[in-house]
Formats: structure tokens, sequence, C-alpha cells
């Protein structure tokens, strides 16, 4: 099963968190499409204004099947090793949806005055289309 994590490779904790993740995951699960990347959000019929909401989280298996900013943080979470745990904890203690939501709101449309804008995309070691097999790792 192969998800896609569209991310913003400019903003420097959107880089960090995909870094942490794909050093994580090695590519098992995720693989990352930076939003810089138009010719590949078109493959998605994404656009850069639909990238203004958050991440966006794709499931490779059913392409219309998406979770885009605070949901797709919590749905990524949500498939890692004890991750459903987590997020059926996080989601049973009230208001604490809501309190994501506003938090990722805030972080999201400050985030490159908080953590600094990248000079060159982030690209990850695990992009989209590359598998194992095709020793696709990128050096940043």
């Amino acid at each position: 099963m192969v998800y896609h994590i569209i991310y913003d490779g400019n903003c420097n904790l959107c880089s960090t968190f995909t870094q942490l993740l794909a050093n994580f995951d090695q590519g098992n699960l995720f693989d990352y499409i930076p939003m810089q990347d138009e010719a590949t959000l078109k493959q998605f019929h994404i656009t850069s204004n639909d990238c203004e909401m958050g991440m966006i989280l794709i499931d490779g298996n059913n392409i219309k099947r998406r979770w885009q900013g605070s949901d797709a943080a919590e749905e990524i979470v949500n498939l890692l090793p004890l991750g459903q745990a987590f997020i059926t904890a996080y989601r049973a203690l009230p208001g604490m949806k809501t309190l994501g939501d506003k938090t990722y709101e805030q972080v999201r449309d400050n985030r490159y005055n908080w953590f600094g804008k990248r000079e060159k995309t982030y690209q990850s070691p695990y992009p989209f289309g590359c598998d194992e097999r095709d020793n696709c790792s990128v050096s940043n």
C-alpha cells in the first residue's frame, strides 16, 4: 500500500517533517511530492491553489481518497505503527480535534515567518514514482 504525501518543499518545518518521516518509513508506506512540482501535481488534478490549504495525503490505491491539512497529518500518524492508538486517544479527548485543526491552520499560515523558507526546494529520497528497485534516491 502506497500513499503520496504532498508537502511544501520550500518550508523548513515541512521539509524537516518530511525528512523525519522518510527516515522512519524508508519508503514503505509513503512517497513524497513537493507542492512546487506542478507537473506531478497535474497527474492528480491538484493545483497550487489546492495546496494552499496544507499538506495533502493521497491513497495510491484509490487516488480519489484524499486527506488535507490536519486531517492528512492525523491519517499519516494513523498509518504508522502504533499510530492508530495515538489518534484514537487524541480524538477521544474533548476539544482536541478542534484545537489540533486550529493549531494546524495557524502553523500553515505562518510557516515561513515562524520557521523560515528554504532557498532550494527539498526533494525527498523517496519521490513519487520511485521504489527500492529503481534506486531513485535524491541527495540533498
